[in-house]
């Protein structure tokens, strides 16, 4: 018989989480080294890195703390000498500039492209080879119910959340008969640093807890699951998805409750 209670065992695997410094990045890096992954917790913030790793091996668990600026192609490389090639890569990072896209800069612009889009793919890039190389691994990078539905001041945001989506497909096709699989999260609304803005302003806070069918945001670690299902045994024949995570926000029209 199949042995069902290792399918989430990721002892001895080595997993990259990028933006591993706070928010789901952090959650992600706790729950993979929790399921016995040795973890390298990176980030251009490399206190943040830090005090995610040292966190987690306060738990016993197996954590490094790595310095990785996605903005920076050089960045990426030493990181990617100095981890190695892991078993699972993981990329969280975002940025947002919410304003209205007429009134977009060029500057703008490229800094939310940069980062989101590029630096997704600066990392596959660096690290997919020798994934290939060897015949294995995950790759688990973080998209948004913004690549299907969006609402004004999202415009370059949800386009860089639906390239991501196309951009990781295309990879999945292009890797699979290689062995690795590809695979996007897309999660609702979460308490993170991106979304303090929204939480300073009640009305705006109420209303995106409101559109979910669970009628309220999400936490980080709430998407910590779904990063240790897309790496571990359990979703070893799934590759090219976008894993919806955002409590029945995208399932449910949500504006207006008939009188039934």
């Amino acid at each position: 018989m199949f042995d069902y209670r290792s399918m989430f065992d990721l002892t001895g695997k080595k997993a990259l989480v990028v933006g591993a410094g706070r928010g789901i990045g952090e959650a992600g890096a706790h729950a993979l080294a929790a399921f016995g992954a040795i973890v390298f917790c990176a980030d251009a913030d490399a206190e943040a890195a830090e005090s995610t790793a040292e966190e987690a091996r306060s738990q016993g668990w197996k954590a490094e703390a790595v310095e990785l600026d996605m903005l920076d192609p050089e960045s990426v490389r030493a990181a990617a000498e100095r981890v190695g090639t892991p078993d699972v890569l993981v990329s969280t990072p975002s940025i947002n500039v919410r304003k209205p896209l007429l009134k977009y800069t060029d500057e703008e612009f490229d800094r939310v492209v940069d980062l989101n889009l590029k630096g997704t793919f600066r990392l596959v890039r660096e690290f997919g080879p020798e994934m290939v190389g060897r015949g294995s691994g995950s790759i688990i990078a973080f998209s948004s119910i913004r690549a299907q539905v969006v609402e004004p001041g999202q415009g370059v945001y949800a386009a860089t959340k639906s390239g991501t989506v196309q951009m990781l497909r295309a990879l999945a096709a292009e890797l699979g008969p290689r062995g690795v699989r590809v695979n996007t999260i897309a999660p609702g609304v979460v308490e993170t640093p991106l979304t303090a803005q929204i939480k300073e302003d009640p009305d705006w806070w109420n209303s995106y807890a409101r559109k979910s069918i669970l009628g309220r945001w999400a936490r980080p670690h709430e998407m910590a699951g779904m990063i240790v299902y897309l790496a571990s045994d359990a979703s070893s024949y799934v590759t090219g998805a976008f894993m919806l995570v955002d409590g029945g926000w995208t399932a449910a029209d949500g504006r207006f409750t008939p009188p039934l």
